[in-house]
């Protein structure tokens, strides 16, 4: 089992010192910036937009992660990409043409992610599971940070491993919500790639140390 691919998610960061937090995520072991975008439509809250995005990539020198929680997301997959993600995930029950959207992701050089909820069933991405290079699954549900870890996950991610594989996909498997040290090894066994983490990494007493402790797992 390799390592995981470990993606602090910046919505659990401290805003007021954003710059200071994400020089710690360059100098930490973590692979990838996740960051949350969300309209208050979509899901119950509002993140941050434009802006912050370009804020973070001016200082990171980790690749953006780019979750959006928002409805037509087809809109903004420019603005982001110009913004500075390397990476673009838009959520199956947001994109009614969702083929043409990852398309799109795909034309801007972005790896091309689709994000799932919790009650969505993985076998509805069979017919585009090998135009992707990342599917997130939500362990939680989307919309605010430090929620309770949802344990159908594991199946899920047993099941969309299998869908993966009769695929010839090359798709990563994401892991987004209530990730931390008790489940992690558990989802890097059942197939997960990539694990997100906010609230544990950003609230513990030393993130640094943190991140590491998912990096080991594997």
């Amino acid at each position: 089992m390799e390592a995981p691919i470990v993606a602090p998610s910046i919505l659990a960061a401290d805003f007021a010192n954003i710059q200071r937090d994400v020089e710690m995520l360059n100098q930490s072991d973590a692979d990838w910036i996740h960051i949350d975008i969300m309209d208050g439509v979509f899901v119950p809250n509002i993140s941050f937009g434009f802006p912050v995005c370009e804020a973070i990539n001016e200082y990171a020198k980790k690749p953006l992660d780019v979750h959006l929680m928002i409805q037509h997301p087809d809109r903004y997959l420019k603005a982001f990409r110009d913004a500075g993600a390397a990476s673009i995930s838009v959520h199956y029950e947001a994109c009614p043409h969702l083929h043409r959207s990852i398309q799109a992701i795909r034309a801007m050089d972005c790896k091309a992610g689709v994000a799932i909820n919790p009650h969505t069933n993985v076998q509805l991405l069979e017919d585009v599971i090998a135009d992707v290079d990342l599917v997130c699954l939500m362990s939680v549900n989307p919309g605010f940070g430090g929620q309770k870890f949802i344990e159908n996950t594991y199946k899920k991610v047993h099941q969309l491993k299998e869908i993966i594989a009769e695929n010839d996909s090359k798709a990563l498997i994401e892991i987004d919500g209530g990730v931390n040290a008790q489940n992690a090894a558990q989802l890097m066994a059942a197939g997960a790639d990539v694990l997100v983490a906010g609230s544990f990494v950003f609230k513990s007493i030393d993130p640094l140390a943190t991140i590491k402790e998912l990096k080991s797992i594997g």
